[in-house]
């Protein structure tokens, strides 16, 4: 298969066996057939143990859930410098959908921080723009934590704690490399890039999609800020997307389930509930 080298995570319910589907009344059939996938775009440097948590949401309900989190390498030292790298994984993502014949089933997106927009951005070009994945149904999409514009400050936040574990001396290698190349294709090279890559930030905002949206953000967030997720939702609101924002208000970035659980979970239960029964 063409996905065969994407590492990533799948898990798919057991199925109801044909005795205890004749014996559902038809309204409980017909749920059955509208069971949702729900793809997990991880955060940079996130683990599947990390992601888990977040799946058990849906697959406790009887969703197929899969959740990949794409290299932080192509997040942080690629896509940033107009380099596409997160295109071809984007790709294989969507074709999994076929391989397993779930391409017709409601599908929601979960997307944490920049790293999953990112990889997102380009999901949504190609249900856009491919034959191939244009019949997708996707119902809906939640943004956990993003997106964030340009912001050296927060990108070097959240590659310090991706490094939090690598050697001082490479940390503080790939931190200056970090840093260092990002002023230079802000101050020198942004023109240019522009030209051949739009970032991912404005590619949302300009996307052609318009199925519901929901953003769970903080402001005690010190990585994506705020007020950029906040233009993000004025945005798609001026072009008619029906959008939900929440601020958890103190919890830190990607930890809203964490320190909200129930509340956070409720959230997410209730918009995929909404979307796939509109």
């Amino acid at each position: 298969m063409g996905s065969d080298d994407l590492d990533v995570t799948i898990q798919i319910p057991e199925p109801v066996s044909r005795c205890q589907e004749t014996g559902l009344d038809p309204e409980r059939r017909e749920r059955g057939n509208q069971q949702p996938v729900v793809i997990l775009l991880g955060w940079g440097g996130c683990t599947d143990k990390n992601l888990s948590k977040y799946s058990a949401i849906y697959f406790n309900r009887g969703c197929i859930v899969i959740r990949y989190t794409a290299p932080w390498q192509m997040a942080f030292f690629a896509e940033p410098f107009g380099i596409p790298s997160l295109r071809g994984p984007a790709k294989k993502l969507l074709e999994l959908l076929f391989d397993y014949e779930i391409e017709k089933k409601p599908l929601l997106f979960h997307v944490f921080s920049n790293a999953g927009v990112m990889l997102y951005r380009y999901v949504v070009d190609l249900i856009h723009t491919h034959r191939q994945f244009s019949h997708l149904r996707v119902v809906g999409t939640i943004f956990d934590s993003a997106p964030g514009n340009s912001n050296v400050v927060g990108a070097l936040r959240a590659l310090s704690t991706i490094l939090e574990n690598k050697r001082p001396a490479l940390r503080v290698f790939l931190l200056l490399a970090f840093a260092l190349a990002a002023i230079l294709v802000k101050l020198l090279l942004a023109p240019i890039t522009a030209i051949f890559h739009i970032n991912y930030y404005d590619a949302l905002m300009k996307q052609s999609s318009r199925w519901p949206e929901l953003y769970l953000y903080s402001k005690a967030d010190r990585i994506i800020r705020a007020s950029d997720i906040e233009h993000m939702v004025v945005a798609r609101l001026e072009q008619q997307v029906l959008v939900r924002a929440v601020d958890f208000s103190a919890s830190a970035h990607v930890s809203h389930l964490r320190d909200y659980p129930t509340y956070y979970t409720s959230l997410c239960l209730s918009f995929l509930y909404n979307c796939v029964h509109m």
